[in-house]
């Protein structure tokens, strides 16, 4: 038997930590001494403590660590540790995105941004559209994009694009449209010939990924301020150059029309 000080030495757990893990079930000695109260665990519990310290510097919480350890169905343990991955990949996307606007915004000197002013006729484009939140927006998108990819094919005409009423941004909640410009929209499933309204666009280019967008849309905002004008209607965004022609993010190139009319 190893006492708690020699079991904290192998595991790299400390003393505190191990008590810690017996209060919570999570990992018990395997005899306590009923008169001094110490503790004492076997060699065999090396290994689980291994696991758990692991799972623990992934952040992994306690309670999932015991409903990892209490599965026997090693492939139900790998899954929920998959899972736990998949989340942690999420934040690291979400942090890496966070990271590229902040140095995007905080440049000493931001360059000038391009804008132009383009009247864009009304047009009838195969769509798929549905009132999604803002977070569900990627996922919902991957999902449309697809469904209007397998139901226009070859005959499509020109790039993807969207609409993105303000409520989207403003409630977190609002409609979107995902659609694909073609001679002559299918009708089948989600995807359906819908109507984009003609329109006078600010348009302006966000280079690379979509993530730091919103840096873009602040200077396309900006403008449109700085030039009296005013918002008109939903956002439209051009998927120019996207995933879909290259896998090079840097070379992704999206368009964002900001409606506006001249106010003075």
């Amino acid at each position: 038997m190893l006492t708690i000080g020699e079991f904290s030495r192998l595991t790299h757990l400390s003393v505190r930590t191990l008590r810690r893990y017996h209060e919570a079930a999570l990992l018990e000695p395997a005899v306590v001494d009923e008169t001094t109260g110490y503790r004492y665990y076997g060699v065999d519990q090396i290994p689980t403590a291994q696991v758990i310290h692991r799972l623990r510097e992934l952040d992994v919480p306690l309670s999932d660590v015991q409903q990892i350890l209490r599965t026997p169905d090693p492939g139900v343990r790998a899954a929920l540790v998959a899972d736990h991955l998949q989340r942690l990949e999420d934040v690291l996307d979400r942090t890496r995105a966070a990271v590229v606007s902040l140095r995007r915004l905080l440049r000493p000197d931001p360059a000038p941004i391009d804008v132009e002013l383009r009247a864009e006729p009304a047009r009838t484009v195969a769509a798929v559209e549905a009132v999604v939140g803002h977070r569900d927006v990627a996922t919902w998108y991957a999902g449309a994009m697809a469904e209007l990819e397998a139901a226009v094919g070859a005959a499509v005409t020109g790039p993807p694009g969207g609409s993105y009423d303000n409520a989207l941004f403003e409630q977190e909640r609002g409609h979107a449209v995902v659609y694909l410009p073609t001679a002559a929209p299918p009708r089948t499933g989600r995807v359906h010939p819908t109507i984009l309204p003609a329109a006078e666009l600010a348009v302006t280019t966000h280079v690379g990924e979509h993530d730091g967008i919103e840096v873009t849309y602040g200077e396309l905002g900006t403008w449109v301020v700085e030039n009296a004008m005013s918002v008109a209607g939903p956002v439209r965004e051009v998927y120019v150059v996207g995933p879909r022609d290259t896998s090079d993010p840097a070379a992704w190139r999206t368009e964002i029309g900001w409606p506006v009319f001249r106010v003075t």
